[in-house]
């Protein structure tokens, strides 16, 4: 691998402008650039990671803090695609990727001493609990950071469009004849739920229709025995919906598993619909009616608003930026039987 100097020599330039053509910046010419990084790429050469953070007071390292209270990790199916949109737009960029934890060898940190330890630019954050004092101290530090599904004040968040997804979700179901129509929610507290809630309520509210109160449950995302344990009870009413909402398509597993424990059949005698459109709620029979989130353009929006706070921390606005969700129709929902 060649140095830098020898590379200046090779192009008959100085060590500064290879520097500056590397770095595109805007005070040399086209040409010289293309020369340059033709030449770079040619010879092999590789900037030196110590000596750039050295010249820029930059490490080209963003932490991702991730910790999923499901406990299921890299195998969640939503955070890990949304994580790996993120991945793939930071390394497009430059940037490396280290995962903040509260330990440094057997030492017990805080994510923020965790963060500056490690020397990183910038911070994302996900599936979090954000009331947790640690993440608190991470959101109020000098850090830049964005959220994923959660609004904080202080910075940038990404999230899906979570009140047209529910809209969108209640229509086709409405369309379907159905009225009597029960929301097994995820938790009540969350950014997420609470903005599905209201699209819920609203979309009620805007047909004239209301369920009883007991028609909405909680359950946690991801929790299939919870998620059945709320079916079962609103099965037992003496009056049961007719089509049943659940938080996310695992959890929706668990009322599927109740439904055919009691020998009914779905859509023919209730019908199910999940949210997220992951993979396996196109495997399941029926397929399933669910949204699926566009987890690549999450992540790839989080990188882009989180390095260009990085760069331009004076004219980088705090925003909120709202991705769009597709309805996926399915097979769960079928005409209302309201005989």
């Amino acid at each position: 691998m060649i140095s830098m100097k020898e590379l200046a020599q090779h192009c008959g330039v100085s060590v500064a402008t290879v520097s500056k053509a590397l770095n595109d910046q805007s005070d040399i010419g086209e040409s010289t650039k293309i020369r340059v990084k033709q030449a770079a790429e040619k010879l092999g050469y590789f900037p030196n990671a110590a000596a750039r953070s050295l010249k820029t007071n930059r490490s080209y390292n963003i932490g991702v803090l991730f910790v999923d209270e499901a406990n299921s990790g890299l195998t969640h199916e939503y955070f890990a695609a949304v994580l790996e949109g993120f991945k793939v737009e930071a390394e497009k960029q430059g940037y490396d990727i280290t995962f903040i934890n509260g330990q440094i060898g057997k030492k017990k940190v805080s994510y923020y001493e965790h963060c500056k330890y490690r020397n990183v630019d910038g911070v994302v954050i996900a599936c979090v609990k954000f009331d947790n004092p640690e993440v608190v101290e991470l959101l109020n530090g000098d850090i830049p950071v964005v959220t994923i599904d959660h609004i904080n004040e202080n910075c940038s968040s990404v999230l899906s469009d979570n009140v047209k997804g529910i809209e969108s979700l209640m229509e086709y179901v409405y369309e379907k004849g159905h009225r009597k129509i029960a929301y097994i929610h995820g938790q009540a507290s969350t950014t997420v739920t609470k903005a599905r809630l209201t699209s819920f309520y609203r979309f009620l509210e805007s047909r004239e229709l209301s369920v009883p109160d007991d028609y909405v449950l909680e359950a946690d995302y991801l929790d299939v025995s919870q998620a059945m344990a709320c079916t079962s009870e609103l099965l037992d009413r003496k009056d049961p919906p007719t089509c049943i909402l659940y938080p996310d398509d695992t959890a929706l597993i668990g009322g599927l598993n109740e439904i055919r424990r009691r020998d009914l059949r779905v859509p023919d005698d209730i019908s199910i619909a999940g949210y997220d459109g992951s993979r396996l709620s196109q495997i399941l029979n029926p397929r399933l009616t669910t949204i699926r989130q566009d987890t690549s353009a999450i992540g790839m929006q989080a990188a882009k608003k989180l390095i260009s706070t990085i760069d331009k921390p004076k004219t980088t606005f705090t925003e909120q930026i709202i991705v769009e969700g597709e309805l996926i129709t399915g097979e769960s929902v079928g005409n209302a039987n309201i005989s």
